[in-house]
């Protein structure tokens, strides 16, 4: 995710911006533009040309269907982030209900052992973390981060799984059927520790919809196409009108339009490692430092940081 900087730094910003998806488009439509109008102008060609009503009616109802479809984009990018924000709020209230309602009935267990136990399954928590971040990005090679928060055999029966944050989460819910039947969590509270797993997987599912469920590609095609119809045509709309202006005014339009365009695909996947992606690497790191710091263990790692204004 690009940090913002000031307003002079937005009006001259290229990093992260649509910019470098749409400059051939643009630069194309304005060619054409400019040799519309010379020909126009010079050499009296195009007399017959279209009047400004059409593009005037058609732009109105092509920034409608833009807006439209960005706003639609944007709600997926914001729920998106909900989610996520839910995920750190669960993985946190997890983390207090594992130390405050877990341990045994007598007071005859051992510290050593039950602090084990409490790093065992709050390093749970955080090793679903960083797999659902790895599972929403298409990364299941990555694995690797998961040996220092998991147990070497859990982490070998996680090669052939191909929901490996469903499997973390069962195996959670394994170990807390087993404290239960131990005695060492009371019937009542199992239901609190069964209620934090369920609203993880809500929280799984709801990234996992917006992942597979992109907008209709119909939508997105008709889009795509009348916005290039618009500006290619523009130039034999304008150009009785404006002239030799008529390569800028089309500049500027096609930016406007093929730019909208863009963003709405570019905020369509909020899971991905683009530029203006959700910050997933950062918000399970903050939930990683928070965990383990209720566990008061040293050496923890630090908050990322935005990297040249780019905030993983």
């Amino acid at each position: 995710m690009i940090r913002r900087t000031s307003w002079v730094g937005l009006l001259f910003a290229t990093r992260g911006t649509v910019l470098a998806a749409i400059w051939g488009r643009v630069l194309f439509i304005t060619a054409v533009a400019a040799v519309v109008s010379y020909l126009h102008l010079e050499l009296g060609w195009f007399r017959a040309s279209l009047t400004p009503l059409p593009f005037t009616l058609i732009g109105l109802a092509l920034g409608i269907f833009l807006g439209f479809r960005n706003n639609t984009s944007y709600d997926r990018f914001w729920e998106g982030r909900k989610l996520w924000g839910g995920l750190v709020n669960v993985s946190r209230s997890l983390a207090r209900q594992v130390l405050t309602l877990i341990g045994p009935s007598r007071g005859d267990c051992d510290p050593g052992e039950r602090q084990a136990l409490l790093r065992e399954l709050v390093h749970r928590q955080i090793a679903y973390v960083h797999c659902l971040r790895h599972h929403l990005r298409d990364e299941q090679g990555s694995i690797g981060e998961l040996r220092a928060h998991l147990p070497f055999e859990e982490v070998q029966a996680l090669d052939d799984e191909h929901n490996r944050p469903i499997a973390i989460l069962q195996r959670q819910g394994e170990r807390f059927a087993e404290l239960w039947q131990s005695g060492q969590i009371h019937d009542y509270h199992l239901p609190v520790l069964e209620g934090s797993l369920t609203e993880l997987t809500n929280i799984q599912g709801g990234c996992e919809r917006i992942k597979s469920t992109p907008i209709p590609f119909s939508y997105t095609v008709l889009i795509h196409r009348l916005v290039a119809f618009y500006c290619f045509a523009l130039p034999f709309g304008i150009a009785d009108a404006v002239g030799q202006f008529t390569p800028l005014v089309v500049l500027m339009v096609s930016y406007a339009f093929f730019g909208l365009d863009a963003i709405g695909d570019e905020i369509e996947e909020p899971f991905g490692t683009d530029l203006a992606d959700l910050p997933l690497s950062s918000i399970s790191r903050m939930i990683e430092v928070d965990l383990r710091r209720r566990l008061d263990e040293p050496d923890l790692p630090p908050m990322l940081t935005p990297e040249g204004g780019v905030l993983q």
